[in-house]
């Protein structure tokens, strides 16, 4: 990756007494995808919009991967360390201060949006996946995670994020206390208007008290 303040990415800094939105894209996909999306979620919010720094044949990703559902772990773990450090960096630059900061993934963007909350609650303490799955199988999490919450959306026929990963992530995070809304519709891999509509009042309820104090 290159030195954090030239990782591609794009800022607005939104309302006053609004959250930023960390918008984490999916693969194939540029820090400009997601903002029709953060427009629904959180209007006048601000957005923090990072750009994926691994390539696979031509197509941002977050991370390596060994075959569709296999992911290179070791990775995924150095990635979700270079997003929390991106995060740090741009809390100082932009002056975010104390804002909640809401991680907002789709895919692969949602991944390492959790892999990074696992990992590094202090960077990315509320989440948003959509279509994620547990992105870190063989490692033991160690974080304490209290404080934490994440809301996952996910289709119950979604072959590329098996429920069955779904529903070890909901356990693992809750088992290291974290709160955890888990939202399962028909269908498979996307996001269906429904689940926006459940996570813009999922934001609006973890981000109002904080912007309140």
């Amino acid at each position: 990756m290159s030195a954090i303040h030239q990782w591609p990415h794009l800022f607005e800094e939104g309302a006053p007494g609004t959250p930023v939105l960390l918008l984490l894209h999916g693969t194939g996909g540029t820090e400009h995808d997601l903002l029709p999306l953060a427009e629904r979620l959180a209007p006048g919010a601000g957005h923090l919009a990072p750009r994926g720094p691994v390539q696979e044949h031509g197509m941002n990703r977050w991370f390596r991967r060994f075959g569709e559902g296999v992911f290179d772990v070791d990775d995924v773990v150095r990635r979700a360390g270079e997003l929390a450090a991106f995060v740090g960096w741009a809390r100082d630059h932009y002056g975010i201060g104390g804002r909640p900061l809401v991680a907002v993934g789709f895919s692969n963007g949602a991944n390492i949006g959790l892999a990074t909350a696992l990992l590094h609650p202090d960077a990315v303490r509320n989440a948003v996946a959509f279509s994620g799955m547990y992105p870190l199988e063989g490692r033991t999490i160690e974080a304490d995670l209290s404080g934490s919450s994440v809301a996952l959306f996910n289709g119950e026929s979604d072959a590329m994020a098996p429920i069955e990963s779904v529903v070890r992530l909901g356990s693992i995070l809750e088992s290291r206390g974290a709160e955890v809304s888990r939202n399962v519709r028909q269908g498979g891999h996307g996001i269906h208007p429904t689940e926006v509509d459940g996570a813009a009042a999922w934001i609006t309820s973890h981000t109002r008290k904080v912007l309140n104090d």
